[in-house]
């Protein structure tokens, strides 16, 4: 019977989970009420980035449970939070592990939320995204130096990322 993952890889998936929900956790405050800024984002685009895409869809939905489990998030928020992962994990299958990758699928990924997120709440796309303006300009900033950082862990601790 082959198992569908080791040991190391399910090792590897939670602590990849436990970085998503914590990190999901902390927020940077905006300027203005509404415009705070979840660490999780960068941090989510570099783990597809460095781990591929199956770990992080897998990662972030155990997160999601985690969050539903500990009360932190309602099915909503795990519902904007599941098409961010998608436009990002599929931002990777079109454009894989690049400078490129790394800028633009946190920002996508969150215009595309929010849009959706407009058509439940009944708001303007418009309104929400310029709420999320900030967050999105941090991620496309900061997700590729946070997968310099992951590459570096995973490599010192052979670690199976994209690349081998």
């Amino acid at each position: 019977m082959h198992n569908f993952f080791t040991v190391r890889e399910t090792t590897t998936l939670a602590l990849l989970t436990t970085f998503i929900t914590i990190s999901g956790a902390l927020k940077l405050p905006g300027f203005f009420p509404g415009t705070e800024f979840q660490l999780s984002a960068p941090i989510a685009v570099a783990i597809c980035g460095i781990f591929g895409i199956k770990k992080y869809l897998i990662a972030g939905i155990l997160s999601s449970i985690l969050g539903l489990i500990l009360g932190t998030q309602i099915i909503f928020s795990v519902v904007i939070a599941m098409i961010f992962r998608v436009v990002v994990a599929f931002a990777f299958y079109c454009i894989g592990d690049s400078k490129f990758f790394y800028i633009v699928s946190g920002p996508l990924g969150t215009l595309i939320a929010r849009i959706c997120m407009s058509a439940v709440v009944g708001k303007a796309a418009i309104v929400l995204i310029m709420a999320a303006l900030p967050g999105m300009i941090y991620t496309a900033l900061s997700a590729g130096f946070v997968a310099v950082i992951l590459k570096r862990i995973a490599l010192a601790t052979n670690l199976k990322t994209t690349g081998n």
